[in-house]
């Protein structure tokens, strides 16, 4: 019988560890050697041997064995640095070589790979490696010297070790709502700060090893060509490794960029579900991917797997990565939940942890979305019937003339008889009475099904709202709530915000965190701006159970301040211009006007009369709706051409050239409109010469005069010329220099921004949050406050503040708190400080309707803004000072609120931090830092309080007499006095000057006297001071009367203020 040789290796942890056991099986048909061997590769070395055995066996012939071998390897692979071992190296791999030889004993020293090459035998394996911050502490079972010893326990805490850094990225933790614009989360990957993991993603540029883990709720498909899901954006602004999409059938399309340079793209067989969470997972390992659809259970749905022998190219700092839509390409309509991201590492389904966490939710989501497609398809079938009904009527009109007439003037027609069961009735009964109500003969109901089915929700929200902004509308909310929730349904989404705010605020129902999220995010899916800006505010502040993510935040504010820029274009549409009206300003207050107003018609009588500044302003007031006065574009342009005509006032005559050319209201006459451009450019007015080169730009395609005549209005000032100055060169079409310069764009576009330009700030926000551009580092904050200062210009925002303003003025309260409720929960300041004071205003109705403590939460909502007021600051530094209600007091935070007033010029800030020190506290060294107060003056209370006080004074009217100037008067007079009582010859000194003083003035008054009554000797009165020495001893008994009284006010006020710190 032949026997043939063999030899297996058996590990049970296949790591590189000190003592590891291998099994050698193997069997030998003539005296052998067995050979093991590892060899090891690092970063800088290749191919090393690190540990091997070898042993004869030359009489157990023909029969297989099994031997236990522990393998031992150098410390600096399997133990961590410590005070012995210093430099722990990076393995990279290792491979355990097994062979058997017939040879003789002398072949020891044969070299291995001339004996494994002729090895009758032979196997190898893999042995895992373990990176150096993984590894165990030796124990080297020696006993230190005592200095040694000393220095390693002075030493062990800076020994530099690895950070614990993990390759696991979760790029979003909370829901998403995505609308399918062209906007998106971004985010930037850095290289590890872990040295061992840095090297092992440098290696793996050319062989990419990671997986991506992600939470959907799809609602559509593609509408068109591809929608983002996650792509990779490199610094040539080309979509790199990986690149995932959606198309229009539902399937996936993959797209990697190649090691050659060009790009590779598969698409998967399966399509991904409708509305209806699943996880998409994918997997890179080299040319292999995987993809895997899995449900809520994580049960596996579908799975695919794509094999190519092309390298792919992967460095994924290299450029930034979008989830959802960006400028290149639109994003999905859907719900993101968590996506996890793990950068070096290739996991199967099961191995990925990447739970979805929000439950409550996404059921709520779930649910929500079952409900609306009964509510729409109600209301598609019921207006359905009522058509078809008519059309049938109709009909028989055409023949009898007195039914034509009971047809257009008689009872609408609607629907008695319905197709539907008793037990869908029951349940959406507020639903049909309303169907049942309305008008479907109106015009502005379409053919179209979805059409219709928004009609109807506008109608319903329509309905609602004026029932919520009559004079006692909100007591209504509970039967209000139901029908916003069916409008919400049939796809108009302002419902959907209302309904966000009054579950969020407690508006007239009980607080509802859960449902408040679930319509903020339905709401900003369905592209409503306020819920859009809602998000973005609450995750930019972290506030209401809504995490901080600033690029979740940039997501949301982007979208909205690229729809402002289209919206200030769009003359169409319930919008007003964004004023910034405080109601505690009452001369502003006064200037708010109508049409029937004084100020309008004083307005209109001057612009008749040919005022030119008259002509402008009344122009600007209907064009956007400003001052309270209702959009009329028509009325506007009127305007603008007879100011242009008659006064030659060159903004008035730029003014109209430009709607003119752009045929806003009025018919295009690019020939007029050039002319009255010239006329204007040559009256010196920027804007004008900048029009000009728009012109030549759009209409003529000469970008050298286009060039030249916006260099001329940036010199002027003009930021449009910065910003178009700047599109030349992103565009590469810059008269005499080839190809594009971004960096000198982007520095155009930061000019233009400067300048309040709306496109310059949002090229600005966006080099801020991919911080791909040279002069601009990744700074996400001030990404999202870039974006949110454009989008809090929407017009359609300003359409609510403006609501609540006239409301506010016309003492409809209700409307006027429904509506600044509206607007100050997208974030905007002015609304919050404005509620805040209605609610200080009207206690009893902010206490009735709302379940939050409105002053509180609103003044504290303003001064977390960026542009809060000093009053702000000064009403929370009051509330903190003495407690708000069921809040504590905090007197750190108190003082701080009073600086930041100071800060902001204030003199109230000084004034109150000054009162602060008088009532016996100190403020913390910190904040007077921040106010820039010298060391020499904290010293002592009395220097630091002259300074203060002196800091009041200085910033408030010097020309009238303020509380500051009295504050400071007073406190000199006190140091006057302090001065004096201190010093003892002074004080000697005093009264004897005050005695000489009153017995000199008792002389001088008996002399008048007696040459008054020469005849008359006059008698002292018996209550009058017999002498000069006892007027004085009462003169310095007052002083120290008022000194100690003054020593006692102030250490009662210390202890138990009573007065708030205000000044009168």
């Amino acid at each position: 019988m032949d026997y043939i040789d063999f030899i297996h290796l058996n590990i049970l942890e296949k790591k590189v560890l000190n003592n590891s056991e291998v099994s050698v099986q193997y069997l030998c048909s003539k005296p052998c050697i067995v050979n093991l061997e590892a060899v090891a590769s690092s970063e800088f070395r290749t191919g090393v041997p690190v540990y091997r055995r070898r042993w004869k066996d030359e009489k157990n012939l023909y029969v297989s064995r099994t031997r236990q071998v522990h393998l031992k390897f150098p410390s600096i692979m399997v133990y961590r640095d410590d005070y012995i071992i210093r430099n722990s190296i990076i393995v990279h791999s290792v491979i355990l070589y097994a062979w058997i030889s017939h040879k003789s004993v002398s072949s020891y020293d044969v070299e291995q790979n001339e004996d494994y090459q002729d090895a009758v035998a032979k196997n190898y394996t893999f042995l895992e490696t373990v990176p150096p911050f993984e590894r165990p502490y030796k124990d080297h079972k020696v006993c230190l010297q005592w200095g040694a010893d000393y220095l390693w326990m002075l030493q062990a805490n800076r020994i530099p070790q690895c950070p614990h850094e993990s390759d696991g990225v979760q790029i979003l933790n909370f829901i998403y709502a995505s609308s399918g614009e062209k906007t998106g989360i971004v985010k930037k990957f850095e290289q590890f700060e872990n040295r061992e993991l840095e090297t092992v993603r440098q290696h793996r540029i050319d062989y990419p090893m990671f997986t991506v883990s992600i939470w959907l709720y799809l609602l559509h498909h593609c509408e068109k060509d591809l929608c983002g899901i996650l792509y990779f954006i490199d610094p040539k602004e080309m979509y790199s490794t990986p690149a995932v999409f959606l198309n229009e059938e539902g399937y996936v399309h993959i797209q990697m960029h190649l090691m050659r340079g060009d790009d590779l793209a598969v698409k998967t067989s399966f399509s991904l579900p409708l509305k209806q969470w699943f996880r998409l997972d994918l997997s890179f390992k080299g040319g292999q991917i995987e993809v895997s659809s899995v449900g809520k259970n994580l049960k596996r749905h579908h799975h695919q797997s794509f094999t190519f022998r092309e390298d792919f190219y992967y460095d994924d700092t290299a450029g930034y990565f979008v989830l959802g839509g960006s400028v290149y390409v639109n994003g999905i309509e859907a719900f993101f939940g968590p996506v996890k991201y793990y950068r070096l590492n290739v996991l199967e389904t099961e191995q990925i942890s990447n739970p979805l966490h929000d439950k409550e939710t996404v059921e709520q989501i779930e649910l929500y979305y079952e409900r609306c497609m009964d509510i729409q398809e109600i209301a598609y079938e019921y207006r359905y019937i009522v058509r078809q009904g008519e059309k049938a009527q109709r009909n028989c009109y055409y023949e009898n003339y007195y039914l034509e007439l009971i047809h257009e003037y008689g009872e609408k027609s609607k629907c008695d008889g319905f197709m539907w069961g008793k037990e869908l009735r029951e349940k959406y009964h507020t639903l049909f009475k309303l169907l049942q109500e309305m008008d479907f003969s109106a015009p502005d109901v379409l053919e179209d099904g979805s059409n219709t089915v928004l009609e109807v929700g506008r109608r319903i929200f329509e309905k609602v709202a004026k029932g919520l902004s009559s004079a006692d509308g909100l007591s209504n909310m509970g039967s209000s709530v139901p029908l916003l929730m069916d409008s919400s349904c049939c796809g108009y989404h302002k419902a959907s915000y209302f309904l966000a705010v009054i579950f969020e605020t407690g508006l007239g129902v009980s607080v509802d965190r859960t449902k408040g999220l679930l319509y903020s995010l339905v709401g900003a899916q369905g592209n409503e701006r306020l819920a859009v800006m809602n998000l973005g505010y609450k995750h930019y502040q972290g506030i209401n159970n809504y995490p901080l993510d600033l690029e979740l935040s940039y997501a949301y504010y982007s979208n909205i301040a690229i729809k402002t820029s289209l919206d200030q274009h769009t003359i169409k549409g319930e919008q007003a211009f964004v004023e910034t009206v405080r109601l505690m300003d009452d001369e502003l207050l006064k200037s708010q006007t109508k049409e029937n107003g004084d100020v309008f018609m004083w307005l209109k009588h001057e612009a008749t009369r040919g005022n030119a500044a008259a002509q402008q302003r009344l122009a600007q007031m209907l064009f956007w709706g400003q001052q309270g006065v209702a959009k009329n574009p028509e009325a506007a342009i009127e305007w603008y051409a007879k100011g242009a005509i008659e006064t030659e006032d060159p903004v008035l005559i730029y003014d109209y050239a430009i709607v003119l050319f752009k045929g806003q209201g009025v018919k295009k006459n690019t020939k007029l409109a050039l002319e009255l451009m010239k006329k204007a450019a040559a009256k010196g007015l920027p804007q004008a010469v900048n029009g000009l080169g728009w012109y030549y730009h759009n209409f003529k395609r000469d970008y050298r005069k286009a060039a030249k005549h916006w260099l001329i209005a940036e010199e002027l000032g003009n930021p449009d010329a910065s910003y178009n100055l700047g599109v030349l060169y992103l565009d590469g079409i810059y008269p005499g220099v080839p190809g594009r310069n971004q960096t000198v764009a982007a520095r155009y576009f930061y000019k233009a921004a400067q300048g309040g330009h709306i496109e310059g700030t949002l090229r600005c926000s966006l080099y801020y949050i991919t911080g791909d551009m040279e002069d601009f580092p990744r700074d996400p904050e001030k990404a999202v406050i870039w974006a949110k200062h454009i989008a809090e210009k929407n017009g359609y925002l300003g359409h609510v503040i403006r609501k609540a303003l006239n409301a506010y003025l016309e003492l409809s309260w209700h409307e006027a708190l429904l509506h600044y409720v509206l607007a100050a929960e997208t974030g905007i300041e002015v609304s919050q400080s404005n509620l805040a004071h209605i609610c200080e205003e009207r206690p009893d109705l902010a206490r009735k309707y709302l379940a939050t403590d409105c002053v509180w939460r609103y003044y504290n909502f303003s001064v977390s803004q960026v542009n809060a007021p000093s009053f702000a600051y000064l009403k929370m530094g009051d509330f903190y000072y003495y407690g708000y209600q069921n809040q504590s007091k905090d007197l750190e935070l108190s003082v701080r609120m009073y600086a930041q007033a100071a800060l902001e010029g204030d003199s109230q800030g000084f004034f109150n931090l000054a009162l602060v020190i008088e009532e016996g506290n100190s403020i913390p060294s910190y904040i007077l830092d921040h106010l820039e107060i010298d060391q020499a003056l904290r010293s002592s209370n009395m220097s630091l309080l002259q300074e203060l006080y002196y800091r009041c004074w200085n910033n408030s009217n010097q020309e009238s007499i303020s509380p500051c100037s009295l504050a400071l008067l007073y406190f000199y007079m006190r140091v006057f006095w302090n001065n004096i009582l201190q010093s003892a010859l002074i004080y000697f000194m005093g009264t004897f000057l005050l005695s000489v003083l009153v017995a000199f003035a008792v002389q001088y008054f008996q002399s008048l006297s007696a040459r008054n009554s020469p005849g008359t000797r006059s008698e002292p009165s018996s209550d009058e001071p017999s002498s000069s020495g006892n007027s004085n001893e009462d003169a310095t008994r007052l002083v120290q009367q008022d000194e100690s009284t003054f020593s006692n006010d102030l250490a009662q006020q210390g202890s138990n203020p009573q007065h708030p710190l205000v000044m009168s």
